[in-house]
């Protein structure tokens, strides 16, 4: 027969764990969040190409970050569950292609990558595990192709200026659904095209409006640079 304080454990230890899995769980949507690396790189910070070479010109992922509707959200959530090389090996070529680092110093992505699991991936992992997170990203962006919705619009990676509506219009008539664009500043202090946020919903599979945009604001007239 168990002892009293033997029940008292178990109890402690369901009560842990059913607190881990809501934690895991809970959060109302993501934002998959691409960047252009010409504006990446067009700052006084600088970047440096990874040591597979410059990446292609074309949007590259930041992350597929869990939210909630408040517009806060969850962060490092089980570090005894930390990124792993080896779970994801099958996809090394696709990120390195679709998820590439340009931070200094030149690196191959694992740091990236490892940043992105940890403190975001490690917060659904009850709906998408390592290997999944990593996937979901990869085939959503592939699936939106900001880049031809743009150019097909007549709004190029040239170093002109475009408006900020016809950029966020352009994306809508593509995918359907309003992005979120965020911008940063170049060298000579002009505001350009820097990140694009997209909303998907609790799967990790399908797009959807967004339930709440992130604070911040462009320029009527953004640069959209080359790289």
């Amino acid at each position: 027969m168990m002892t009293f304080n033997v029940l008292i454990l178990i109890k402690l230890l369901v009560i842990q764990y059913m607190c881990a899995l809501s934690v895991a769980q809970k959060f109302d949507f993501f934002y998959l969040v691409l960047q252009w690396p010409g504006s990446y790189c067009d700052t006084q910070k600088g970047c440096c190409y990874p040591k597979s070479g410059k990446p292609a010109a074309d949007f590259g992922i930041h992350g597929l970050w869990p939210n909630y509707q408040n517009g806060s959200y969850p962060s490092n959530c089980d570090p005894k569950n930390p990124f792993d090389e080896s779970k994801v090996s099958g996809l090394t070529s696709s990120l390195r292609e679709d998820w590439p680092t340009l931070a200094c110093p030149s690196g191959d992505g694992l740091t990236f990558w490892s940043h992105e699991w940890n403190k975001h991936g490690t917060c659904f992992e009850s709906v998408l595990d390592q290997l999944g997170y990593f996937k979901a990203a990869l085939s959503l962006k592939n699936q939106v192709n900001l880049l031809e919705a743009l150019e097909n619009a007549g709004i190029s990676p040239n170093g002109s200026s475009y408006s900020l509506g016809d950029i966020r219009d352009a994306i809508k008539h593509a995918i359907q659904y309003i992005p979120w664009i965020e911008c940063n500043t170049d060298e000579s202090g002009n505001s350009q095209l820097y990140q694009i946020y997209l909303c998907v919903d609790k799967s990790g599979s399908n797009l959807i409006e967004c339930p709440v945009f992130p604070h911040g604001k462009c320029g009527s007239e953004i640069e959209f640079p080359k790289f």
